[in-house]
């Protein structure tokens, strides 16, 4: 496709007379010409104008969906750390009743250890 600029329809084309008679076929080729050239530019301007459009609207769709990604792995790290806590509460519960386990069982033989002393 050609992108380069259009040439500009000139209202005097060179001939044997110095204009072209209104109503004649050389001023309905200029006319012709002339509105071709006009045209070509409106369109060349929407189309561009489009261009600008769809890669500005490009640009907000990739931001909104970063937006989106972005949101659900900051909700996926917000929840990596809440279950970072509960682990470390459980690992805190487990040593506590491990310690009030032994305990019971030291408590558990020291009574034992009186109750055979005191039968035998």
């Amino acid at each position: 496709m050609y992108t380069g600029p259009l040439p500009v329809a000139r209202a005097r084309v060179p001939s044997s007379s110095s204009e072209a008679e209104p109503g004649s076929l050389e001023a309905a080729l200029l006319e012709l010409v002339h509105d071709h050239h006009i045209s070509s530019l409106r369109l060349r301007e929407l189309t561009e104008k489009s261009k600008k459009d769809a890669i500005r609207n490009a640009g907000r769709v990739s931001d909104l969906l970063v937006d989106a990604v972005n949101g659900g792995v900051q909700e996926c790290f917000i929840n990596e750390k809440r279950i970072e806590l509960e682990i470390r509460a459980l690992a805190a519960t487990i040593t506590r009743f491990m310690k009030q386990t032994d305990q019971w069982l030291a408590a558990t033989r020291t009574i034992n250890t009186a109750v055979k002393v005191l039968f035998v």
